[in-house]
């Protein structure tokens, strides 16, 4: 088991990338309002994303190709190859760099009391701290030292909200009846599509093979690069299903109105006491900063693989990329600008490139002359399809939200 924990690295990352502050945002709303009810939700992306993550791992550490390489190498209808670009970029791109200031704004938020009276600056000087803290961390070039942060803040939201979950001693039969048993409760249909739409996201798929390729290589790698994973994604999900407990229990289900994450700090001192707002910071400063290197990552390797550009953490275009993400997440966080058009525009084209990006990646996993005897298998193929099915259902609704609103 031990031998299995040192092996984490990548999947850390992933799991890193999709528990921000969205996903605690969205987790903690979903307990606020509904209680337990929608925990069979958070089960099921765990599997989905464990399906499509492991599938592009394994493109990674046996076909040697990040998602957005063999899309490119792949696709030889060039009209089909600049339409593919072109949902690559709108949506991880641009729609990182409008998310990147969530992110950032998110781990100002972690600072709790102490940043409030810099707010009162032209510019946050948090968020100029925080920017330069990424930009360091990235610049560097150095992919152990990026991974080994990143388990550490995944290791710290784990501590944070497992512990504040356990100190409030819920319920363990409505947790597993909550579980094993899924229920629809009224006005809940979007909460279910929000807890896994934050779980199973696109960008993920290139950060996690273009990662892989830069810690294993070669089949026999497979076996740790399958238990990274597991383990990864599985926590991942045990964390987010850790938040939506603590705020079902902190608010009992009755549908109070969260705005902040002051909201939940002030319904967990009775468990925590004074060191309730301090524990909900440091859960809000761990997931807004590892999300802030994430989408910038992500953004960077799936662009420079579409675009055939050199892709190494140390490449010129390929920081240039990041840089884009992290400048204009820091500039529409000081502004304290909503990039709304941004967002939707970003929502649109994320609806439409997951199902597509994992219908090309079974398409890629069953290709023998890529993967060779490390093709697909017939269930795996069945529950890619039927995961693709949900994916396709969550960028209808992605695509509905933004068109309505333009």
């Amino acid at each position: 088991m031990f031998r299995k924990l040192k092996n984490v690295g990548p999947g850390a990352m992933v799991a890193a990338a999709f528990i921000g502050p969205g996903t605690v945002t969205t987790a903690t709303i979903a307990g606020s309002s509904h209680g337990f009810t929608l925990l069979w939700a958070i089960v099921f992306s765990i599997v989905a994303t464990y399906l499509l993550q492991e599938m592009s791992a394994r493109l990674g550490v046996v076909g040697r190709m990040g998602v957005g390489e063999a899309i490119r190498k792949k696709i030889d209808n060039k009209v089909l190859k600049v339409l593919a670009s072109f949902l690559v970029i709108g949506a991880i791109l641009i729609g990182n760099a409008a998310y990147e200031a969530g992110n950032i704004t998110g781990a100002v938020l972690g600072f709790g009391d102490y940043g409030r009276g810099l707010s009162d600056f032209p510019i946050n000087p948090l968020v100029l701290a925080i920017g330069l803290f990424v930009f360091l961390l990235l610049y560097s070039g150095k992919y152990k030292v990026i991974e080994r942060f990143l388990i550490v803040t995944v290791s710290v939201m784990g501590l944070v909200f497992l512990f504040s979950a356990i100190l409030l001693k819920p319920d363990l039969g409505q947790i597993f009846k909550a579980i094993f048993i899924p229920t629809l409760p009224k006005g809940s249909l979007l909460m279910v599509i929000g807890l896994i739409g934050t779980t199973v996201v696109p960008y993920n798929l290139f950060l996690h093979a273009s990662s892989v390729k830069q810690r294993w290589s070669g089949s026999e790698h497979l076996p740790a690069s399958r238990s990274d994973t597991l383990i990864s994604v599985v926590l991942g999900g045990i964390i987010t299903m850790a938040i939506l407990v603590t705020s079902a229990v902190a608010f009992e289900g009755n549908n109070q109105a969260v705005n902040k994450f002051s909201d939940l700090s002030v319904q967990l001192s009775p468990a925590l006491g004074s060191w309730s707002s301090h524990f909900i910071s440091l859960g809000f400063l761990a997931a807004g900063l590892s999300s802030s290197i994430t989408a910038a990552l992500a953004a960077a390797f799936a662009t420079s693989e579409i675009l055939g550009w050199e892709h190494n953490l140390k490449g010129k275009k390929f920081r240039m990329t990041w840089l884009f993400v992290l400048l204009i997440g820091i500039i529409f966080s000081s502004l304290g600008f909503k990039p709304t058009r941004l967002i939707l525009f970003s929502q649109v084209t994320n609806g439409l490139l997951l199902p597509i990006v994992a219908l090309f990646l079974l398409w890629i996993m069953n290709d023998k002359g890529i993967m060779s005897q490390n093709a697909n298998s017939k269930w795996a193929n069945i529950l890619g399809i039927i995961v693709i099915g949900i994916a396709a259902v969550l960028g209808i609704k992605g695509v509905l939200s933004g068109v309505n609103f333009f």
